[in-house]
């Protein structure tokens, strides 16, 4: 190592010139360490963030491959008892469901008041009072009486064979009504509802697993059974879309369309205590 001796200079001097020179030696390797550091720090976060997108593209690519099933193309549910149930979205749904899915086992639901959805529970004959008790909650959300603001509303259940699409004379029935004849059951359900966000998982190409979430909604003990990660709705004041993206926001994920399709039309709010039925 050469050092270089001004002779013009007395030895403190040179000692204080070599000094100053050590000392901004010593704080640029300070600044380089703390770029470094820098640096560091930011490429951990790129690749964070790299393998968040990755992350997210397999789930949607996996929501993209995902075979949707029949009933999805209605408001559906799974009861607690492992019965499904479907209803109609609107006039033709409602003509579908009763003409093209409705069979003798079934049980079919509907309130008297005008624009609700017929829902039925598929094997329904067969079900326990939960599931009874649910599918009626449903009607009920999906009903006008959930935009009207209600907290309850008359819902009945009858069996196919009291279904009929022939009217009694001098009178017509227009699409999605239907003629309703014999006994009818009444429930006086409460509207409220749960959306939740489960975890699915599927094999990818190379055997591993690829993990997922679906959105999922349903009567409360319905969705509570299936996760723990849900929230209850109940009739409000707030606009489809933001309900949806507060929903969102406690299910920490989830797409928003798909949140709003389990939303009934009209105004919601999220219940504060989920854990009331």
């Amino acid at each position: 190592m050469e050092i270089e001796i001004f002779l013009d200079k007395s030895v403190d001097e040179n000692a204080g010139l070599y000094f100053e020179k050590a000392k901004k030696a010593k704080a640029k390797l300070e600044g380089a360490r703390k770029a470094l550091e820098e640096s560091k720090t930011k490429l951990d976060q790129l690749l964070q963030e790299e393998s968040k997108f990755i992350e997210e593209e397999e789930k949607k690519a996996l929501k993209r491959d995902r075979k949707k099933e029949w009933y999805e193309k209605f408001h559906w549910f799974f009861s607690t008892e492992r019965f499904l149930c479907i209803g109609g979205k609107d006039a033709t749904s409602n003509e579908i469901i009763v003409k093209k899915h409705l069979d003798k086992e079934d049980l079919v639901f509907h309130t008297d008041m005008a624009g609700s959805p017929f829902f039925i529970i598929k094997d329904g004959q067969k079900a326990g009072e939960n599931t009874i008790n649910e599918c009626a909650q449903a009607v009920a959300v999906y009903s006008k009486a959930w935009k009207l603001g209600h907290g309850t509303v008359d819902v009945f259940y009858v069996k196919p064979e009291q279904v009929s699409k022939e009217a009694q004379s001098g009178e017509f029935l227009a699409k999605g009504s239907f003629m309703i004849t014999g006994k009818t059951n009444y429930l006086r359900p409460n509207l409220k509802y749960a959306i939740g966000l489960v975890n699915i998982v599927k094999k990818n190409e190379d055997g591993s697993n690829i993990e997922s979430s679906e959105i999922i909604g349903g009567p409360i003990e319905s969705i509570k059974k299936q996760t723990e990660n849900f929230v209850v709705v109940i009739p409000g004041r707030e606009k489809k879309s933001v309900t949806a993206k507060k929903i969102r926001a406690k299910l920490k994920g989830a797409d928003l369309d798909d949140i709003t399709k389990f939303l009934p039309s009209g105004g919601a709010e999220i219940k504060k205590d989920k854990k009331e039925k």
